[in-house]
């Protein structure tokens, strides 16, 4: 496992590269409009921050936030950056996905054990 320090340079790296990417696909493929790129950024951000999480489980920090704080976080990134992104298309999918997002913190928080 990396050091904080290590973590945190990898993060400001993984960070770059999904915003280069983001504009990407914006500009020279056309994939996305130009409105949907911080939608992508949060959404693909939140990925990364679940992958934090794992990280942070096989390795805990003493005084820093539980692997289930950080996924828990995570969930939220990726449920606003996919809500964001299916408002574009209806706002039904933006509720459902928030919703949906709650639903499963709400339940992974009931199961979770010491």
């Amino acid at each position: 496992m990396a050091s904080k320090r290590q973590r945190d340079l990898l993060s400001f790296g993984v960070v770059l590269v999904i915003v280069v990417v983001g504009i990407l696909l914006w500009q020279p493929l056309q994939v996305i409009d130009w409105t949907m790129i911080v939608p992508f950024v949060i959404f693909v951000s939140g990925c990364w921050v679940v992958v934090l999480a794992g990280m942070q489980s096989s390795n805990p920090q003493k005084y820093g936030m539980s692997a289930f704080t950080i996924l828990g976080w995570g969930v939220l990134l990726v449920a606003i950056g996919g809500a964001w992104f299916l408002y574009y298309y209806s706002w039904i999918y933006s509720i459902i996905v928030v919703l949906l997002a709650f639903a499963a913190l709400a339940i992974g928080a009931a199961l979770k054990r010491k």
